[in-house]
Parts: structure tokens; sequence; C-alpha cells
């Protein structure tokens, strides 16, 4: 639970709504701990995730915990200590999660910390084993190449038919539009 003053400074007011309107649109949070990271690094990291419909925000612990529990989403303040960095996503959140641990990889000073996925608290394991899971878009190229693989073999077949009556010297199929 964030910790609310009594008397609130305009300037924590706005920032707190500053918080909230950047955190519009998103549907997925992921948490990172950027500790040790140099500006270039962030940077590229930054525009990595943008390739992906994604933003990376440093955003105060406190207020993002605030924001966070006005948009209904609990159990997110183990993951709001420390520096932390949160990569939002619109959608496809497993691309985006998979773009902060293959930059780990490169820059071990980048720490995925968890993840809030829809409305699901995921804990570094969970987002690590869901950022394998291939997104949205690759499914769906999946899923046509599954379909169309067997009409490509059917219309080689039947192709490879007309041909070899062709070569036999048979006639040649009448064309559709020869009436």
């Amino acid at each position: 639970m964030a910790i609310r003053a009594k008397k609130v400074q305009p300037a924590k007011t706005a920032a707190i709504e500053a918080a909230k309107k950047s955190m519009e649109g998103y549907n997925d949070f992921i948490f990172a701990d950027y500790r040790g990271l140099t500006v270039e690094q962030i940077t590229d990291l930054r525009n990595k995730l943008r390739e992906k419909d994604a933003i990376l925000k440093v955003v105060k612990n406190n207020f993002a915990r605030i924001a966070f529990e006005d948009k209904k989403i609990t159990d997110v303040a183990e993951y709001l200590k420390g520096p932390t960095a949160v990569a939002m996503v619109k959608e496809d959140s497993n691309v985006a999660a998979k773009v902060l641990f293959d930059f780990a990889k490169d820059v071990p000073a980048l720490s995925v910390k968890g993840a809030v996925v829809g409305n699901e608290v995921f804990d570094k394991d969970k987002i690590e084993a869901y950022s394998k899971v291939p997104g949205k878009k690759e499914l769906i190229a999946m899923l046509m190449s599954a379909i169309n693989g067997p009409a490509r073999q059917l219309a080689a077949t039947l192709q490879a038919y007309v041909e070899k009556k062709q070569s036999e010297g048979g006639e040649a199929a009448p064309a559709a539009d020869a009436q």
C-alpha cells in the first residue's frame, strides 16, 4: 500500500497525475532494475522497445504505486523498490519481455523484476517463461503457413498432373473462360 500524506503538495499531485497519464492506453507493465546502466544503454534499450510498440519510463516508486492502485492493480509494491524502470506495452508483452531479457544477457546490469500482464502479476520466472512464447503476429504467421501448406501441395500436384497429360500428347485442360 502506498503511503499517502494528509496534506499533499501540488507538485506531487501533478507528478502522480503525470504517472497515471503516462500509463493510459497501456495494458501490460514490466518492471526492471536499471541500476548500473549508462545513458547510452538506456537509450539503446528504449529504442529497441519502441520498435516493439512499447516504451520505457522511470517513475518514482511511490507515485507508481499510487497510480497502479488507482488502476486497481495491486501486489506490485514488491517490484517497486530501488531504481525501477517500467516498460509499458500495448500488446504483445511477451515480445517486449523478450527484448528486455535479451538486452539483460548483453548488459547484466539490467534485471527484470516482474510484470503485470492483463491484471495478473507475474514474477521474474513467469515473465521469463512468457517471453519465450511466440508473439501474436508470429502465431498468426504460423497458423497461415499451416493452412497454406496443404493448399500449396494440392496446387502443385494438380499442376504436375496437367503437365504430365500435356507431355503425353493429351489435350490440354480447357480454359475456364473459353465458353
